[in-house]
């Protein structure tokens, strides 16, 4: 039963006791964002008018909302988005919700190539589209490849290449690491943020993570137990044969891949220079590697 007189202030402390109670991270900033969203206030507009007196039906949709983050939901898939790079991104359960840290690949490939630059690329595991969409949204002149094993990823990819109006250079293509669709394809970038959590990781993960987020996503889809690097094994040979002389390699790894992944790139022999750079964490996210 809805309450008779309930104002903004009053459901936002509700809403905050009821995320506390079930554990969820920042209740308190989850409680503003999902209110906010529901009634398309900013948070400076729901303190300004946190003494409004909401409707039945407002109060209704903002419960709903609230008891799908109470559950393990993340924020991302209950708002339908998640801003990366300063750009808003649509998501939902066919994808993995984009995270601050692969803003660093990005920032990697802004290293390498300058703003007006044109430059072929190709992205594997594109997921929501984040890193492809973003780099033909920074570099105008770029053109590239998305690859994706999921066709409900590719769906969501495709919409926000859309939306950010850079559909027409990029190709989406429903694909996996054995297929040799780019073999010789003289690329000058191959980018990935690949499933690397190993089978034992994966069983460590919070139930946000393993509840709602794509598996396939995550983990490698291997017969038997995977130790997070079977998607690199191939990715890397792959993109050896798919950049030109001088080409690089970016590729997003997890927090202790920091050794393994360069080795696998020292053993390919296509690649004269592999760096790791950190994360603001201080943690190994990313390979760098230059084609010879």
């Amino acid at each position: 039963m809805v309450d008779h007189v309930l104002t903004i202030g009053a459901l936002l402390a509700e809403s905050d006791e009821i995320l506390k109670g079930a554990g969820v991270d920042s209740p308190r900033l989850s409680s503003q964002i999902l209110v906010g969203h529901a009634l398309g206030l900013d948070r400076v507009r729901l303190v300004v008018e946190r003494g409004r007196v909401l409707s039945a039906a407002e109060v209704s949709g903002i419960r709903s909302l609230v008891a799908r983050r109470a559950a393990g939901e993340p924020v991302a898939y209950i708002l339908g988005e998640k801003e990366f790079f300063g750009l808003a991104f649509r998501v939902n359960s066919d994808v993995l919700v984009p995270r601050p840290e692969t803003e660093h690949l990005v920032e990697e490939v802004q290293r390498h190539f300058m703003p007006d630059q044109g430059f072929r690329f190709a992205d594997f595991g594109t997921g929501s589209g984040c890193i492809a969409v973003t780099l033909a949204h920074l570099f105008p002149h770029a053109i590239g490849l998305a690859f994706d094993i999921s066709i409900g990823a590719l769906g969501v990819a495709c919409g926000n290449a859309r939306l950010l109006a850079v559909e027409q250079r990029i190709g989406f293509v429903q694909a996996d690491l054995e297929l040799p669709v780019v073999r010789g394809a003289s690329l000058d970038l191959v980018v990935s943020n690949p499933p690397y959590v190993s089978e034992m990781e994966y069983g460590t993960v919070s139930h946000e993570v393993s509840d709602f987020e794509p598996r396939g996503a995550l983990v490698p889809d291997v017969s038997g137990e995977s130790d997070g690097l079977e998607c690199y094994r191939a990715l890397i040979p792959l993109a050896g044969c798919a950049l030109r002389s001088g080409g690089w390699l970016i590729m997003e790894i997890g927090y202790d891949q920091g050794e393994s992944v360069p080795q696998i790139v020292d053993n390919c022999s296509l690649f004269d220079s592999v760096n790791v750079v950190l994360d603001l964490a201080g943690r190994d996210r990313i390979v760098v590697a230059k084609r010879f």
